[in-house]
């Protein structure tokens, strides 16, 4: 990946335990924001910064505009995922070529 950017505010917005755990819920399904188990003003701070880095959506459902519905969106948590899957191959190589230098030392 080259533009770090999204990576940076992946991990940002990932740095809160709340917002962890508010990204695990919605991982599993929508939820409303009272189902994420939390105060509503404290909730509302974290998944308004989840919706700023794109890891999250919000949908009002037609029957009711005051009702917000938070789903989880797939792509930041891809690009974290392969990111880190190039870093593991990265340290793997560097791990192995430390293992041959030593073998044949």
């Amino acid at each position: 990946m080259s533009d770090p950017a999204p990576i940076d505010a992946t991990l940002a917005a990932l740095a809160d335990p709340v917002r962890r755990r508010a990204v695990e819920l919605l991982a599993e399904r929508p939820h409303r924001a009272e189902a994420l188990a939390v105060s509503p003003s404290t909730m509302s701070k974290h998944l308004r910064l989840l919706r700023q880095h794109d890891l999250v959506t919000e949908e009002h459902p037609p029957f009711d505009a005051r009702v917000r519905i938070y789903a989880l969106r797939s792509a930041p948590m891809a690009d974290l995922r392969s990111w880190l899957a190039q870093t593991e191959q990265g340290w793997t190589q560097q791990l192995t070529a430390f293992a041959d230098h030593l073998r044949d030392s």
